[in-house]
C-alpha cells in the first residue's frame, strides 16, 4: 500500500500510466477510488497521480484543524516525494480549492489547471441550497456554522443525495457512505467541511497564470453554476465549459463528455 510520509501526516497515493503527470484531487471526504472512470481514460496519455486528502480514506488524520492551505501543501509535498517537477492539476469541489491554492502559491509547479464544479469561497448563505446548509450546520435563519450540532454520517449523506441526479448512483452510495463514515471517517469529514469556512481566493485569483478549465454542470445543486462563471471570469486565459443537465457529480454521471472536455484541453496548444 504507497504511502508518502508529507509533514506530519502518510498521503496513500497510486500512480498510473505514463506520460506528463496528472493530479487528481478529490472533494470533501471524496477518496482516491472515487477518479475510477478518469484514471481509466487518463492514463492512456498521463501519468496519473490520484490520493487521498488528509482526513479521506486511507490517508491519515491530523491534530489541529485543517486549511484549505495545507491540503495543497500537501499536495506539493507528494509531487515533491514523487519527483514530479511540474504536474497538471485537476480537482474537483473541495479538491478545486487546493488546486487555486497550488496555482496560486505554486505556479511553476502547474501545467494546465481544471477546476471542476468548485468556487473562489466566500458565498453568500442565501446561494446554497437549504438542504446543503443542514448538512454544514448552518443554523436556520443565521449565518453561523455550528459544527457541533453536525452528525458526520447524517451530513455525507445529505450530500451524496444532492450530488447525484441520478437514482441510481444516490441508491448504490447512500449505503455506503453511511458505512465509510461509521467506520472513521466522520472527524476527517468534519474538519475537512471548517477548512472551508471562511476561505476564499476572489482576490487573488488573477495571480493563477496556468491556462485553466473552468467546467461546471447546469445542475449543481452543491456549487451552483454561477460560482464557476465567476472564477473564469477572475482568472486569466481561463475558460468556462457549462454542461447541460451536470450535476455536482457530473465526472461520474456524464463522465464520457467530462473526460473528453479534460482530455481535449488538456491536449490543446
Amino acid at each position: 500500500m504507497p504511502k508518502a510520509k508529507v509533514s506530519e501526516i502518510n498521503i496513500y497515493y497510486e500512480v498510473h500510466g505514463q506520460g506528463e503527470p496528472l493530479v487528481l484531487i478529490q472533494g470533501l471526504s471524496g477518496s482516491h477510488s472515487a477518479w475510477v472512470f478518469q484514471a481509466r481514460a487518463f492514463k492512456k496519455h498521463y501519468q496519473v497521480i490520484t490520493f487521498d486528502n488528509r482526513g479521506a480514506g486511507k490517508t491519515g488524520k491530523s491534530s489541529g484543524p485543517y486549511t484549505i492551505r495545507t491540503m495543497a501543501e500537501d499536495t506539493i509535498g507528494l509531487l515533491d516525494y514523487l519527483g514530479v517537477d511540474k504536474a497538471h492539476v485537476l480537482g474537483i469541489s473541495l479538491g478545486g480549492m487546493i488546486a487555486q491554492e497550488i496555482a496560486i502559491n505554486h505556479p511553476e509547479k502547474v501545467r494546465k489547471l481544471v477546476l471542476a464544479c468548485t468556487s473562489a469561497g466566500g458565498e453568500r448563505r442565501t446561494d446554497i441550497h437549504p438542504e446543503m446548509l443542514v448538512a454544514i450546520g448552518v443554523k436556520e435563519g443565521t449565518a453561523a456554522v455550528d459544527f457541533s450540532s453536525v452528525d458526520p454520517v447524517e451530513s455525507m449523506s445529505a450530500i451524496i443525495s444532492l450530488a447525484f441526479n441520478r437514482r441510481l448512483y444516490r441508491m448504490v452510495l447512500l449505503p455506503l457512505s453511511r458505512i465509510s463514515m461509521k467506520l472513521g471517517g466522520g472527524a476527517g469529514h468534519l474538519e475537512q467541511m471548517e477548512a472551508v469556512v471562511g476561505y476564499s481566493t476572489i482576490d487573488r485569483l488573477h495571480l493563477i497564470t496556468a491556462r485553466t478549465l473552468v467546467i461546471t454542470g447546469t445542475d449543481d445543486r452543491i456549487v451552483p453554476p454561477h460560482y464557476s462563471e465567476v472564477l473564469a471570469s477572475q482568472i486569466p486565459n481561463a475558460r468556462l465549459v457549462k454542461v447541460e443537465g451536470g450535476s455536482h457529480s457530473f465526472f461520474v454521471e456524464m463522465r464520457g463528455r467530462f473526460n473528453r472536455e479534460v482530455l481535449d484541453f488538456l491536449s490543446g496548444s
